[in-house]
């Protein structure tokens, strides 16, 4: 591996980083609609040029504690809209901040065996800076399981978003 371009965030104070290839678009944080029964990892969803794209809290998802709730903080929170472009609806990331867009070198990442991760969703470590970042595997973020239900989940929206479009 001679370089990689990587997208780095913060997720309650821990760095963490997504291939660039596996990012569509950074986002300011829109409304979003939260329908009722939806699990914790789910913020809800937003339009996407009439698409229902649903946003996934990784505070949640990794068990990341956070402090006060401060609705200010959302100004400048991000999404990352992550799935290859042509597919199906993506998904989108909720983090506290993209802190930036690096390229790294092979001697910045070390390996990290899948069996220590849940679902062997961090691949690597990154050496940025001072910091240790968490690369992460966009395909396994979630379990099959809970892919199975976010897509269902994500039907479910877009049948109610629909319901709302008007005619051309």
């Amino acid at each position: 591996m001679a370089s990689l371009q990587i997208i780095i965030f913060d997720v309650c104070g821990t760095a963490c980083a997504l291939h660039r290839s596996a990012v569509r678009e950074f986002l300011p944080l829109p409304r979003l609609w939260r329908p009722p029964a939806l699990p914790r990892p789910v913020a809800g969803f937003f339009n996407l040029g009439g698409d229902a794209v649903p946003v996934l809290r990784l505070d949640v998802l990794f068990g990341l504690q956070k402090g006060e709730d401060d609705p200010e903080a959302d100004l400048y929170r991000h999404l990352i809209l992550i799935g290859a472009s042509g597919s199906a609806v993506p998904n989108a990331l909720l983090v506290d901040r993209v802190l930036d867009v690096a390229t790294v070198n092979a001697t910045q990442i070390s390996d990290v065996r899948q069996a220590e991760t849940l679902n062997g969703c961090v691949e690597a470590e990154v050496t940025w800076g001072d910091r240790l970042v968490h690369l992460l595997s966009a395909e396994r973020i979630l379990l099959t399981e809970e892919q199975q239900a976010l897509a269902e989940l994500g039907r479910q929206a877009q049948s109610r978003l629909n319901e709302w479009a008007v005619p051309a």
